[in-house]
């Protein structure tokens, strides 16, 4: 799955956010766009994947160099972001078993497994709202990381997570090679292994 765009741009009011935004993101790539807080990392990401309206240029998905409908672009992504919420009232393995019925998991996993893999074993009947912050990051990475899907998001990945959870995160994010990633941050830990790093600050 590759994305192109042109011009793109985003505006809140009278200020643009970024502008004129011109790229080419290729499977099998990972990028990163970083910036101090609020210069607008986390605005392009939710743009590039259709979650905002862009308010100038075009966005064009496409997979083995046909075109991919705006409808479809859900499909093929997966985003991982501490603003993004979990259903607090179901157990860790309910809600796995709810996400796997709309994307499945990577080699066939089980919720079991993917329990194991995000070391959460231990909390697999303990409902979301009783987790710690740290523990919600690690089941929102753990579905962006083993999930089937062309295209991985991850927005401030390490938000939350103390030094076991940042070392867990860096071992998972390098098996991500065969998919296009696209991370948002300013801590250089979550992306040095990243060769595209991109200052948003350019697009200004």
């Amino acid at each position: 799955m590759n994305i192109t765009t042109e011009r793109l741009s985003k505006r809140f009011r009278r200020e643009w956010i970024f502008r004129n935004v011109d790229l080419t993101m290729q499977a099998g790539n990972s990028y990163t766009f970083v910036g101090p807080n609020g210069s607008g990392k986390s605005t392009l990401l939710q743009t590039l994947i259709g979650v905002l309206p862009a308010s100038e240029g075009t966005i064009r998905y496409s997979l083995e160099e046909k075109p991919v409908e705006v409808d479809d672009w859900y499909r093929y992504l997966v985003m991982a972001a501490p603003y993004l919420e979990l259903i607090e009232e179901l157990t860790l393995l309910e809600l796995l078993t709810f996400h796997q019925a709309f994307k499945p998991f990577k080699n066939q996993l089980t919720p079991d497994q993917l329990c194991e893999l995000m070391l959460l074993s231990h909390a697999r009947h303990k409902e979301i709202k009783a987790f710690s912050s740290g523990m919600k990051q690690r089941v929102k990475l753990g579905l962006a990381f083993y999930s089937e899907a062309a295209i991985v998001i991850l927005d401030e990945p390490t938000s939350n997570l103390d030094k076991q959870g940042v070392a867990w995160y860096r071992e998972r994010v390098r098996l991500l090679s065969d998919q296009l990633l696209l991370i948002g941050s300013n801590q250089p830990e979550e992306y040095d292994f990243c060769p595209n790093v991109i200052d948003i600050s350019r697009w200004k």
